[in-house]
């Protein structure tokens, strides 16, 4: 019997493979358009990879180690300020700790400056003055607007949830990306209160970027979904036309609903009586 030929031998041992023909490359015209702009990428802070799933219990954020310093970090200035702390870990015990904050304060105003305080303790002095000496006066404050905006983007999600940059308005009409938008600030959602809110984080907040950074910053909390709007190098309107410091108390409040219950409404028009 005859051998089989190599070309039966293939046949016989490889398996049948779907049959291609095939294809001349095929070279398409070169574009008339111009270079295709890059799109616009917002800045996360910590935000897991897209088509990540959840984390958390519930789809919660599950904090980093670098944001757990962070908060240990931040609850420890805060404690050396206020000279108490909670026992509890965690969120739960700063949220204690801004409580006790608040009641230490005599007046606003003094609570105002605690809080300005404990954002100093958070860096170096000497970082502070040369920031201010140097980078604020660039281009009217416009560089370190941008700087300090991605900066609070990318270090304060363990504070107050997923925010991004974006752009505001400034004062001479100009847009420029030195803002970032709070999705939904966990500070004040853990807090429950439009007075620590006020004191604690928004007036404070504003006051230690202009003095201490140079950097004008107004900030924008909506107490009905809990988003807040930084815009940096805005300056914040006067207290009295500042529409966040004529808002109720929120409906949350435990200390507000206390007071509906006893049939008193706290500060004039349901102002909360802590601002």
């Amino acid at each position: 019997m005859a051998a089989p030929t190599t070309s039966r031998l293939h046949r016989r041992l490889l398996p049948a493979l779907p049959s291609c023909t095939p294809r001349a490359p095929s070279f398409s015209a070169p574009s008339i358009q111009g270079p295709s702009r890059r799109p616009t990428s917002r800045l996360y802070c910590s935000s897991p990879p897209v088509g990540a799933p959840p984390s958390g219990k519930g789809g919660e954020y599950r904090p980093s180690f670098a944001d757990d310093f962070l908060l240990a970090f931040f609850r420890a200035k805060m404690v050396e300020e206020v000279g108490w702390d909670s026992q509890k870990p965690g969120y739960d015990g700063l949220i204690e700790v801004a409580n006790r904050l608040m009641i230490k304060g005599k007046s606003a105003s003094e609570t105002e400056q605690s809080a300005v305080r404990v954002l100093q303790a958070l860096f170096p002095p000497l970082l502070l003055v040369l920031f201010k000496a140097l980078l604020a006066p660039i281009a009217n404050g416009q560089l370190a607007s941008m700087m300090v905006a991605r900066a609070t983007a990318l270090s304060c999600q363990w504070l107050m949830g997923t925010c991004s940059v974006n752009s505001v308005t400034l004062p001479n009409g100009k847009s420029l990306s030195s803002g970032v938008f709070v999705e939904k600030c966990k500070y004040l959602e853990e807090s429950k209160c439009l007075g620590i809110c006020i004191n604690t984080c928004k007036l404070p907040t504003q006051t230690f970027f202009k003095d201490h950074m140079g950097v004008d910053l107004y900030m924008e909390p909506n107490f009905e979904d809990y988003s807040c709007q930084f815009n940096f190098g805005v300056p914040p309107p006067p207290p009295d036309t500042d529409k966040a410091l004529k808002e109720p108390c929120l409906d949350i409040c435990t200390n507000a609903r206390r007071r509906r219950e006893l049939g008193s409404s706290g500060g004039p028009d349901g102002l909360c009586p802590q601002v």
